[in-house]
């Protein structure tokens, strides 16, 4: 019997972006029968398929107290999420990053800092240039960058929300030479790029004006992302490793196991290897 597999997206993207489409063929070329469902759907009968691959459900972040008990219907309803729900529970906080500090991965460095001590930590870096995100965000929401001690930052900082932060230092290799994202799937390297953000700006997302480019990544870049996707724990179906070089060294920025853009334009192949990669899981 075929396979049902729903494909979990946001409704600002009922139908899939349609860098994502691509999937649904290679899906059904792999003998499944995928179906496109909005995540904050109450009527979805999600109990009615074999699994749920999350893909496009980007506003994820948005919503979490909300995404987190979907997660939890699904797990008492049985269906299997891809990938797993644990997992993606685990990843969708950054400070899963120090986590993986603790086991060996060269991470950006990082301090965790909420409500007032956010601040303190500011304080105690003052003349740094430095980036303050949120542990629970994508796209670059709330997300600032300056000298710390300038009243320009003290004045972004003030406009921020009452939440979890990562402090880190700016690294300027981000503007120089780029952030790499490399893909796997089932563990296996696929593809690479490498994000650069405008001339003007540090954020590599196409939509502040990045530009991707696929590359081949270097033996280090490639053996230091799969340390740190070994590090995250078992292997998951799909993943996205991102870093910077700083001083020949792979900094790990963040693993990307909820919803990971997957640069299917730049590298069409991909969506049959993740199709292949499902198709074993549901096997």
């Amino acid at each position: 019997m075929t396979k049902r597999i729903a494909l979990a997206t946001s409704a600002e993207h009922a139908e899939l972006h349609p860098h994502e489409r691509p999937l649904l063929d290679a899906l059904r070329a792999a003998g499944l029968d995928p179906v496109v469902e909005v995540w904050t759907d109450p009527s979805v009968a999600w109990s009615a398929y074999d699994a749920v691959l999350l893909r496009t459900v980007w506003d994820y972040f948005l919503r979490y107290d909300e995404f987190t008990e979907w997660l939890a219907l699904l797990d008492k309803s049985g269906v299997p999420v891809l990938n797993d729900s644990g997992q993606v529970r685990w990843n969708s906080d950054k400070q899963y990053l120090l986590a993986l500090r603790e086991r060996g991965v060269s991470i950006v460095p990082s301090q965790v800092a909420a409500g007032a001590c956010l601040r303190e930590v500011v304080a105690g870096l003052a003349g740094q240039e430095i980036v303050v995100k949120p542990t629970v965000s994508g796209n670059a929401l709330h997300t600032v960058r300056g000298v710390a001690g300038s009243p320009e930052l003290e004045q972004a900082l003030t406009e921020l929300p009452e939440i979890v932060y990562l402090v880190q230092p700016f690294l300027p290799e981000i503007q120089s030479a780029g952030e790499w994202s490399l893909l796997f799937f089932d563990g296996e390297f696929s593809h690479a790029v490498v994000k650069t953000p405008a001339a003007d700006d540090y954020r590599v997302q196409e939509f502040y004006g990045g530009q991707v480019t696929l590359t081949d990544p270097p033996a280090a870049v490639l053996d230091s992302a799969r340390a740190a996707l070994t590090a995250a724990g078992p292997t998951p179906t799909y993943a996205r490793v991102d870093g910077v070089v700083v001083n020949d060294r792979f900094l790990l920025m963040e693993i990307e196991l909820i919803e990971p853009y997957l640069f299917l334009p730049q590298f069409p192949a991909a969506a049959d290897k993740l199709a292949a990669a499902v198709a074993d899981r549901v096997a």
